[in-house]
């Protein structure tokens, strides 16, 4: 996977072991604090943000791998349609963290290697 080196995929691995316990993808970027929460307080509601909990050491190496993709030119492509969403800096690659954490999820779900997609070409 873009981004992840030796340090990263050994602190994916310690932390998460074979994925199993996670049943869903969901539940992986939750376990991280990468699943936006909205704050609320009566009748105010604050917009969403990446929670303060979750497992810190995987949300960092998840963050730093987001970060060390952005060479990648997939990955650039989604963080600047994030940017073009109006996302700040700081929250464009915390989105791309949290979509590549389902990409891991998928990897380790069914025990493949990470590759690139390639458009398919469509029916003529």
């Amino acid at each position: 996977m873009p981004g992840v080196g030796v340090r990263t995929a050994a602190t994916l691995l310690l932390t998460l072991g074979d994925g199993t316990s996670f049943p869903t993808a969901t539940h992986l970027a939750s376990y991280a604090g990468l699943a936006p929460a909205t704050k609320s307080s009566g009748s105010s509601i604050h917009g969403e943000h990446a929670p303060r909990t979750g497992n810190r050491l995987l949300k960092r190496a998840m963050f730093l791998s987001a970060f060390a993709a952005l060479h990648d030119p997939d990955s650039r492509a989604y963080y600047d349609r994030q940017r073009d969403r109006g996302k700040t800096h700081t929250q464009a690659p915390l989105r791309l963290a949290r979509q590549r954490i389902s990409v891991l999820f998928a990897m380790l779900r069914d025990g493949t290697l990470y590759e690139t997609r390639t458009p398919e070409s469509a029916p003529a």
